[in-house]
């Protein structure tokens, strides 16, 4: 897939994009998860050859290619690993899958309400390499805790930024502001999170686009008039620790947004299944979650 190919599907097929993009801090859950107990590893190359393993048997799985997975977010390892015997982003491609790599470097302590992407001291390093890895794409987690508006506007204002870096480099960014679901104050953080979105979309110089990846709204539809910004190529939704069957109930009732869900495709694989049971339970997670991104 070329450049434009990749954009295209991106901006306008119907399907979902997944996250595979576990990194150190947060692997030893999900491997536990899929049924890897700490024992079974001794050293971080010998975890992250099982997450790799892990990753490959989905990205292999033909439920996978089905065109349903529209793209798939991957963290360095990944990137840097082999699966069919071909780079993980070309083996994602020739699935007709667009391939995007995450590129923060963990959080910072909780301040104003937020926490804000470490200092990204690897990004000019990383985004050479992506680039000739074939990415498409980066993705950028931080996170909000409550609403606060000194802190939301400082989130946005570091997404943003780091966002023309990768726009220059030539990369689409994948802005992530997460807003933790367990916040009481969601609903109102969430209104101000928007009026910080539209004003930096609306200072990118024409012909500049961002992508969004943003928590289920509180509120269903808060986040239409993203989905129709010109400076926005898509809109997608976390899953945010919701099970699959609510994330998908509640992206259902959100136009415009498809999902980038991590652990709402997972949750149900385990390194026992066969092939064929884990092949049936991944399917079905595909499409409970490609169904609710189109109805949605």
């Amino acid at each position: 897939m070329n450049l434009q190919t990749m954009t295209d599907r991106i901006a306008s097929a119907q399907g979902f994009i997944a996250a595979l993009d576990q990194s150190g801090g947060s692997t030893p859950k999900a491997l536990l998860g899929y049924g890897v107990a700490d024992g079974d590893w001794s050293s971080e190359d010998e975890m992250f050859a099982q997450i790799h393993a892990m990753r490959a048997r989905v990205i292999t799985s033909p439920c996978f290619g089905s065109g349903k997975v529209i793209g798939a977010i991957l963290f360095e390892k990944t990137m840097d690993g082999v699966v069919d015997g071909v780079s993980t982003g070309d083996a994602l491609k020739a699935r007709g899958i667009v391939p995007f790599i995450k590129v923060d470097q963990g959080l910072s302590d909780e301040a104003d309400g937020v926490q804000l992407m470490k200092p990204l001291t690897k990004l000019p390093e990383l985004l050479e390499k992506s680039l000739a890895a074939g990415m498409f794409g980066t993705k950028m987690r931080s996170v909000i805790k409550s609403a606060n508006p000194a802190g939301i506007a400082a989130i946005v204002a570091q997404q943003f930024d780091v966002a023309r870096q990768i726009i220059a480099a030539g990369l689409m960014p994948i802005i992530e502001p997460e807003y933790d679901i367990t916040a009481a104050d969601r609903p109102a953080g969430e209104v101000m999170l928007l009026a910080e979105i539209t004003r930096q979309l609306d200072a990118l110089p024409d012909g500049q686009q961002v992508m969004l990846k943003l928590s289920i709204p509180a509120t269903a539809g808060l986040y239409t008039p993203l989905t129709q910004h010109p400076k926005v190529l898509r809109v997608v939704a976390l899953s945010g620790g919701f099970s699959t069957d609510d994330a998908c109930s509640q992206l259902a009732r959100n136009p415009g947004m498809i999902a980038s869900f991590s652990r709402g495709l997972l949750q149900d694989l385990r390194k026992d299944q066969s092939d064929e049971e884990f092949d049936a339970v991944l399917g079905k997670a595909i499409d409970q979650i490609a169904n609710a991104s189109v109805a949605g």
